[in-house]
């Protein structure tokens, strides 16, 4: 639980463990809170290194529009903080799209790639959620009811409503926070310009590609096109799942990024 000065803002982030560098991405909503449930499987072989991005949790705001570069720089920043050279990343939605990105631009400094819910660029339909969340941004509950449900599969509302419930109670005051949701539109319009499917084949390392099968937001197909084009890629999907797979699925999320890290071959001859 550490803070570092990047670019003249305050960055912060936490280590737990030890053992071969595990990097763990935030979701554009997420924050290194959201993975307390995770930290002790995640870091009981690993050095488990969780950060908060620019606009994200206990990290310092950036009051002009950005683009996905600045957190890429970010990662690179921390792991040169931390005096790791070679790291295996897990994103889950918008961290793995800049897990993706800092794996283009620095090859040689990432040993495995996990990508969860991902997506390869901005597409016309997630931006559209995107303009619907930004618009929403004048009220807490127009916002919660605007980006929440459909983050999460109807199977999981049907059997955790009361989850979802305290979820709302949660969330509704958080959207109401003017810093929070103007952090929230900065996020998400950082992702508008995101493409990397010209550059995919610059990924060399073996890479967990996951879908879930309930995934309105990045749609299965979207998964299917990463898998399709980053060479030496293997592909699953959770069949009972929406976009918020850590949360729905936590158990096969967590064992399949220790297994991933962990695994000692890259190839099977069989």
């Amino acid at each position: 639980m550490a803070t570092f000065l990047f670019e003249g803002k305050q960055v912060y982030y936490e280590t737990h463990g030890s053992g071969k560098p595990l990097l763990l991405l935030n979701g554009i909503m997420m924050s290194t809170a959201s993975w307390t449930q995770f930290v002790d499987p995640l870091s009981a072989e690993n050095r488990l290194i969780l950060v908060d991005m620019m606009d994200q949790g206990r990290t310092d705001k950036l009051p002009e529009e950005y683009n996905h570069d600045v957190q890429v720089r970010l990662v690179e920043a921390l792991l040169q903080e931390l005096g790791i050279l070679r790291v295996s990343i897990a994103g889950i939605s918008y961290g793995s799209e800049i897990g993706l990105e800092y794996t283009i631009a620095h090859p040689e400094q990432v040993e495995r790639l996990m990508l969860f819910n991902a997506t390869a660029a901005t597409g016309p339909w997630l931006a559209d959620i995107g303009r619907a969340w930004n618009k929403a941004a004048h009220d807490g509950e127009s916002y919660y009811y605007t980006a929440i449900p459909v983050i999460y599969s109807p199977r999981f509302y049907r059997e955790r409503n009361d989850w979802m419930e305290a979820r709302r109670e949660k969330l509704v005051p958080v959207f109401e926070n003017k810093d929070f949701i103007e952090s929230m539109i900065r996020l998400t319009n950082s992702s508008n310009d995101y493409d990397v499917r010209d550059r995919l084949d610059q990924v060399q390392c073996p890479t967990l590609i996951v879908s879930a099968r309930q995934d309105y937001l990045t749609p299965v197909e979207e998964q299917q096109y990463l898998a399709a084009h980053i060479k030496n890629s293997h592909y699953v999907t959770f069949e009972d799942s929406g976009h918020a797979s850590m949360y729905e699925q936590p158990m096969l999320f967590a064992s399949l990024i220790t297994g991933f890290t962990n695994t000692t071959k890259d190839r099977y001859e069989i």
